[in-house]
């Protein structure tokens, strides 16, 4: 049950941020500036009760799974899960920290290429996340 479990948490937020990077970020472009900063609030408040219980769960689960089933690819997903920390850390939260006074173009810009580090990170862990799960099959 835990692979399992790690498995859709994970598979979860990696949709999830598909969605962010292609719709929600791109799209903070064209709201204009006059409702920006309303959108923004929105937005950030709203996501926030998406994707911290799902992230914080996932990390749990990722811990729990490296504890149960060390080996190279469990280290390897905790080591994206872990990049995935530090970019939201200290890329996308100084980012929208900034995006809270007003739009700032180069800021949005700038917020939709570095998330890309996160996307690619959560695919990643998904691949990983479901070669476990298939291994747990055999």
């Amino acid at each position: 049950m835990l692979i399992l479990g790690h498995l859709a948490i994970t598979c979860f937020l990696t949709g999830l941020i598909w969605l962010v990077q292609v719709v929600q970020y791109p799209l903070m472009a064209q709201v204009g500036q006059d409702a920006f900063t309303q959108y923004h609030s929105g937005h950030t408040a709203q996501i926030g009760f998406v994707v911290g219980p799902a992230m914080l769960l996932e990390l749990i689960l990722a811990g729990w799974v490296l504890l149960e089933r060390p080996g190279v690819l469990t280290v390897l997903g905790a080591v994206l899960l872990g990049f995935i920390w530090a970019s939201t850390a200290f890329v996308q939260v100084p980012q929208h920290f900034k995006l809270s006074s007003g739009y700032h173009e180069d800021t949005v810009k700038a917020l939709v290429r570095g998330n890309w580090i996160r996307t690619l990170c959560w695919s990643a862990r998904a691949v990983i996340a479901l070669v476990l799960a298939a291994q747990l099959l055999k």
